[in-house]
């Protein structure tokens, strides 16, 4: 499979990239990595990084890693490796035999530790979490030395070893390395490189009960491969200098940590924790809820690895934070859709209309094209008869002005059909809700017709009553109510559910052509929005997603 092209602009990452083929660092390789932790599914921020690990390898004619950073067994599972596989192939991208694990070199990790006792730059230490916390100091003040910090190499490695065997409860010993108390970077200060923790890893089993920490393994996994360029997000930046400190000392192969500002988008939250918060308290109905910023939530919900990666390409790379707004994104998947969605037309909220001089026995087929921005995907037939339905919002008994649809005594045009006037309301007796609409048509308006030319204000979709086949629409809107949920600063206080993030539509009417609809099949819904068949449908109960309204707000915006 070809990868896909990375970003063609420039930007600090690549002009690094440039600079370092300048001047032959790296033997003038580029060898990238994807390094997820198996801990959740992935999401959009993901998506951008997944975008431009892979797209820098290959617009440097490079390698790029899927390399799974599974150190921490209690929070991970083999579904979320089997997922973020999955996400990945999805986009695009393929990392051919180059998938790793960073549990593939708990070996090696170890004996890399047992060199730093060695040098006197490790020790074990018996300091509670809450211990070490209380002696790391503040941001404004210095932290203290372990009353363990200057046991002898051999005590250390004896120690160490006996860790690894078993012979200590969890969490009563850590492996820390010997830096600098003082630094003013906290993660300087003596961080922890390996903890004690019974607990079965998906990989390994109960080979292990001391399980290397991630701002150790991360550096060491990436000079193992031979990785050139370690790019990650912006919250590293504060762990660099620990990342430089490992491979420098222990004089392994060095990689080059480079930061850029992750995604914060607007509506959404982009914290795996938080994620999987919204799935354990069951306020969405799993990972791949449509409204979920989850690459298997948008996936479902009808985006595509184009539109995605569109995306991704148009946000470019900083280096400060920023935040997106949502409304790009739903611009890119429409720009995609636009040109290679089939058109349909779906009644979402069913208003029956009668039209009086239409024979009762008569079914018309009349033609429609499949998209008229891709005049390739040609025409369908849609079945025309007395007795019709529109959509509600489509009549006013009292319009105000400007009101380009149907109202009494007023015509309008039903797309790829005829016009038709409203004669009469038929309304409930008892409710006074309006029951259908007694219309009238003009024969000869239809296009070919004596008065197909005739101009009429609005054009409204419609479905042949007796051929429509009742489908379950699904309308999602922004998880958020909120636009900052899930701000730069990573504060959710504000974070309020949106009670109208989905509305379900269990009556639409649709025409009888997407009755096998196969599922994850696009459509545009005409005057609607864009729409996907949801792996829920059945032929006979057929389920569809709201990807997207058709109101582009974002486009509107950049043109105004």
């Amino acid at each position: 499979m070809d990868l896909p092209a990375g970003s063609t602009s420039t930007n600090f990452i690549q002009n690094i990239i440039n600079e370092d083929a300048k001047t032959g660092r790296h033997g003038q390789r580029v060898h990238t990595r994807f390094p997820p932790e198996p801990n959740g599914y992935l999401h959009i921020g993901h998506a951008k990084s997944i975008c431009l690990n892979f797209g820098i390898a290959a617009d440097n004619g490079g390698l790029c890693n899927l390399r799974f950073d599974d150190t921490n067994p209690s929070k991970e599972d083999v579904e979320y490796v089997d997922s973020i596989q999955e996400d990945v192939k999805w986009l695009g991208f393929d990392w051919g035999d180059r998938m790793f694990y960073a549990s593939d070199y708990f070996p090696q990790l170890y004996e890399f530790a047992e060199q730093l006792i060695l040098m006197g730059k490790a020790y074990v230490c018996d300091l509670s979490a809450q211990e070490i916390r209380e002696y790391r100091g503040t941001l404004t003040e210095p932290g203290r030395n372990s009353p363990y910090r200057d046991r002898s190499v051999e005590e250390n490695l004896d120690l160490f070893r006996r860790m690894k065997a078993g012979e200590f409860p969890d969490g009563s010993r850590t492996l820390r390395a010997k830096i600098d108390m003082a630094s003013p970077n906290i993660t300087m200060r003596d961080p922890v490189l390996y903890r004690i923790l019974r607990a079965t890893h998906h990989r390994t089993g109960d080979t292990w009960c001391i399980y290397p920490m991630y701002d150790y393994a991360h550096p060491l996994s990436d000079a193992i491969e031979r990785i050139t360029h370690s790019i990650c997000t912006l919250e590293f930046e504060d762990h660099r200098p620990l990342y430089d400190w490992c491979v420098e000392t222990l004089k392994t192969y060095r990689p080059q940590q480079i930061e850029f500002a992750r995604l914060n988008l607007t509506h959404t939250v982009m914290s795996k924790r938080k994620l999987r918060e919204l799935v354990e308290q069951k306020l969405v109905s799993g990972w791949d809820d449509p409204r979920m910023p989850t690459i298997s939530g948008l996936r479902r919900r009808g985006y595509t690895p184009e539109a995605i990666r569109d995306f991704c390409e148009r946000i470019g790379v900083a280096k400060s934070n920023s935040l997106v707004d949502y409304e790009l994104l739903e611009h890119c998947i429409r720009e995609d859709l636009n040109a290679r969605a089939a058109r349909a037309m779906v009644v979402l909220r069913p208003l029956k209309v009668v039209i009086e001089n239409f024979p009762a026995d008569r079914v018309e087929e009349l033609t429609a094209e499949n998209n008229p921005e891709n005049p390739e995907m040609g025409s369908r037939t849609v079945p025309f008869s007395r007795e019709l339905y529109i959509e509600q919002d489509d009549f006013m008994e009292q319009p105000p002005g400007k009101f380009f649809r149907l109202a009494p005594g007023r015509e309008v045009r039903l797309k790829h059909a005829y016009i038709i006037k409203c004669e009469q309301v038929v309304k409930d007796p008892q409710s006074g809700e309006i029951r259908e609409l007694r219309c009238t048509y003009d024969p000869d308006s239809k296009s070919g017709g004596a008065t197909s030319g005739r101009k009429v204000k609005g054009t409204l979709h419609w479905v042949s009553a007796a051929q429509a086949v009742p489908a379950e629409v699904r309308l999602y809107d922004h998880l958020f109510r909120d636009e900052t949920a899930g701000d730069v600063n990573g504060d959710d206080s504000g974070n309020v559910l949106n009670p109208d993030s989905l509305i379900v539509l269990k009556q639409a009417m649709m025409e009888p052509a997407l009755t096998n609809a196969a599922s994850g099949s696009r459509y545009q819904f005409l005057r609607q929005g864009y729409f996907c068949v949801d792996p829920d449908s059945r032929p006979d109960a057929m389920v569809f997603n709201r990807i997207v309204s058709l109101r582009d707000s974002w486009a509107k915006a950049q043109n105004a």
